[in-house]
């Protein structure tokens, strides 16, 4: 006889357990379990470990042929290269993001240029009206014909991607998508089967489909992360000061990592061509502690500042504030700082700064942070020129970064003449040491 086995599952990150528990230990919701409908376990089969089934047919990957997945451009230069190189007929998008971030709106404007370009669009509103939308599409000009409708079971949003096969649809969200016999909308069960569904239903017309996903307060997309694994390509939508990042976690059919910079206006979501430019935009001029780092963001190459402020503690112990870095790889240049160049940063407090709100974990930046904690100490400004890349190591010595022709690219497109790089860098004269990197900064100039 089959043996039942209960199951709860977490309703805000999918986390299984044998028995309810008051607080998940994965995403510490509280009081978020549920059971789900009991499975039945069959007995091992006697006579063979499988009850005497034979497996299915094996293929050589030699014989599986070679097929290029169409794709169909969203109109935003931006986003296509995000996804890879636009939106893949079958293939299924998931966007995370905060509510109010711009998810809705970006949707609206790529349903808006598809249907331009011809392609037929139907739009699953679950959350908003069919006025709000209308209202949404006035606001940003959108005045190509989209097909909306209001209703959001599985089956029949399947249904309607049978019948009128759209080249793309937008369900908005995936939390309001119900199947019949599930229980209540936004269960873990209706997320992970209402996916299911339609991304079957993806692969059997060709569509390309974006799911809208709500998001945890951890920043995780809600629900279980068996849906995550299921779609094709998952994206989230963050704010980091004035400008909207779309970054690729996951994509089958491109380079995860990458990264789109918007700007959020009163027409929409307007694409900012030149990142590096609009997060230097507001960068003091001839000012000690600021410093023009060359780094790479995922896949894309961006030019930041770096800043630093030293001053005299008034505490037994001087505090080390880093906002935007990873604290622990400051701990280690402001400890190279002092070992390799005597430079005295006892009695300082010592505060680091990624200005613009970007937080970036790229050992690339090691080199940047030295420099500006020793522009800052000494009260020296860099010149205007300079850009910084490369990792320092414990003995002082400069390394070299992933991507540091691309890296270089960036900086001359900007202007930036003088490079304090690795060496190996073609091109460019490069450090061997943090010390050395001070010289050719400070001493070249006459400073």
């Amino acid at each position: 006889m089959a043996k039942v086995i209960a199951k709860y599952v977490c309703t805000s990150c999918g986390y299984q357990a044998s028995k309810p528990l008051g607080r998940c230990p994965n995403c510490q919701a509280w009081n978020s379990f549920e059971e789900e409908a009991p499975s039945a376990v069959a007995p091992k089969a006697r006579g063979g470990a499988y009850g005497g089934i034979t497996g299915g047919k094996l293929t050589p990957l030699s014989g599986v042929g070679r097929r290029e997945e169409p794709r169909t451009p969203s109109g935003i230069p931006e986003l296509d290269r995000v996804l890879g190189g636009g939106l893949v007929a079958g293939g299924v998008t998931l966007i995370g993001g905060e509510p109010g971030i711009g998810k809705s709106t970006l949707l609206l404007q790529v349903a808006d240029r598809v249907a331009r370009a011809g392609g037929t669009v139907l739009y699953v509103a679950g959350e908003e009206s069919l006025e709000q939308i209308r209202l949404r599409a006035d606001r940003l000009g959108v005045t190509a014909e989209i097909q909306l409708t209001r209703d959001t079971r599985a089956e029949h949003i399947a249904g309607l991607m049978q019948e009128h096969r759209p080249a793309l649809c937008i369900v908005d969200s995936i939390q309001t998508v119900t199947v019949e016999g599930e229980g209540a909308p936004g269960g873990v069960a209706q997320v992970r089967d209402g996916t299911s569904m339609l991304t079957r239903a993806a692969k059997e017309t060709g569509t390309a489909t974006v799911l809208v996903g709500h998001v945890t307060k951890d920043g995780t997309v809600a629900g279980p992360k068996v849906m995550e694994h299921i779609v094709d390509t998952t994206v989230f939508l963050e704010t980091v000061g004035a400008f909207r990042l779309l970054r690729s976690v996951k994509n089958r059919f491109g380079q995860a990592g990458e990264l789109g910079v918007f700007e959020m206006r009163g027409e929409g979501l307007i694409a900012v061509e030149n990142p590096s430019a609009a997060f230097l935009a507001e960068r003091p001029v001839g000012v000690p502690g600021s410093v023009v780092a060359a780094t790479v963001d995922g896949q894309r190459p961006m030019l930041l500042e770096v800043q630093a402020l030293a001053s005299k503690t008034p505490y037994p112990n001087a505090r080390r504030v880093v906002v935007g870095l990873d604290p622990r790889r400051v701990d280690v240049v402001l400890a190279v700082l002092e070992r390799r160049l005597d430079l005295t940063l006892g009695g300082l407090d010592i505060y680091v700064n990624l200005a613009g709100g970007l937080r970036v974990l790229d050992p690339g930046l090691d080199l940047a942070v030295a420099l500006a904690v020793y522009s800052a100490v000494v009260g020296r400004a860099l010149p205007q020129n300079v850009a910084v890349f490369g990792e320092v190591g414990l003995a002082g010595e400069v390394r070299s970064t992933q991507a540091t022709l691309r890296r270089a690219e960036e900086a001359g497109r900007a202007g930036y003449t003088r490079l304090v790089v690795p060496p190996g860098v073609e091109g460019h004269a490069g450090v061997k040491s943090v010390e050395e990197a001070v010289g050719m900064v400070w001493k070249s100039a006459g400073l």
